[in-house]
């Protein structure tokens, strides 16, 4: 599996990228929740990253332990072996969900269950952590599969990022803020690194749309995150299910090809209305 060649795919279907794997009926960020959505035939799997204590790493959005273990407790200050042998609330976790026999996962157990199986988007919670988890992925032979994605704002920030990321040549996604002031700049930081990916975030599509052709020109794959939560202004997954033309079609025109979404199956279900012709086989390895 490379993911390079798979985004770079001109032919490709628009990524489906699977947040925190299929949590609807498994803990988030569970290795249930990352095995059904591979079992799906999703592209892309995004999972939170955090260190612990021992130096190794676990899967956890959080920066305590409480809505998905019940335990008040941040995840830096306790072992691998602690942490693994916690219990994981079902669903988002909360005193509302019940818990499962599932543990929160070690990294390893992820790069394990996933490898040539599904591409990995690392969310780090801590920047300065990207090059152990970097390291890391590389010792496990997986740094072709996953991606690196951290913030490019500033010249500071494309330092740190050439030195320590694309210097290693890993899959790299840009976060961009066309909704900033200085968008302009943060364009231009974009171009001059040209990553795999740019995440794209705006308060009017109009803005995607005017940079648009630069990063096609660039060879840029365009990202969009349409999380309830996190979404640019009106283009969530609530919009998209109550018209998905309006939301999903509208950010396709607009030249993304990488959507982040909790609702994978709506999703795929409106590709493949507009591409009958490209048919998704689950179980099938990329």
């Amino acid at each position: 599996m490379n993911y390079f060649e798979y985004m770079a795919d001109p032919h490709r279907q628009c990524a489906i990228v699977a947040h925190r794997g299929i949590w609807s009926d498994a803990p988030e960020n569970s290795l249930l929740s990352i095995r059904r959505a591979i079992e799906a035939g999703y592209d892309v799997v995004e999972i939170d990253v955090r260190r612990t204590a021992d130096g190794e790493f676990v899967l956890l959005h959080d920066d305590t332990l409480e809505r998905m273990a019940g335990v008040d407790e941040e995840p830096e200050q306790l072992t691998l072996a602690e942490l693994t042998s916690l219990a994981l609330r079902n669903r988002d976790g909360g005193p509302e969900n019940p818990f499962t026999g599932e543990k929160l996962p070690s990294l390893r157990d992820v790069f394990d269950l996933t490898r040539d199986r599904i591409f990995i988007h690392l969310d780090i919670k801590h920047r300065h952590v990207i090059p152990e988890v970097l390291a890391y992925a590389q010792k496990m032979g997986v740094a072709k599969q996953v991606d690196f994605w951290a913030d490019l704002k500033t010249e500071g920030d494309l330092a740190w990022i050439r030195t320590n990321i694309t210097s290693q040549n890993v899959p790299f996604i840009a976060r961009t803020h066309l909704e900033h002031d200085d968008w302009l700049k943060q364009v231009k930081l974009a171009l001059d690194l040209k990553p795999l990916i740019c995440e794209a975030s705006f308060r009017d599509l109009s803005e995607v749309e005017a940079v648009q052709q630069h990063f096609q020109d660039a060879g840029i794959t365009l990202w969009v995150n349409t999380l309830d939560s996190v979404a640019s202004p009106g283009f969530t997954d609530s919009a998209a299910l109550e018209n998905p033309d309006a939301i999903w079609g509208r950010l396709l025109k607009a030249g993304f090809s990488a959507i982040q979404t909790d609702e994978m199956a709506a999703l795929r279900s409106y590709l493949e209305t507009r591409n009958p012709g490209i048919a998704r086989k689950a179980n099938a390895a990329i």
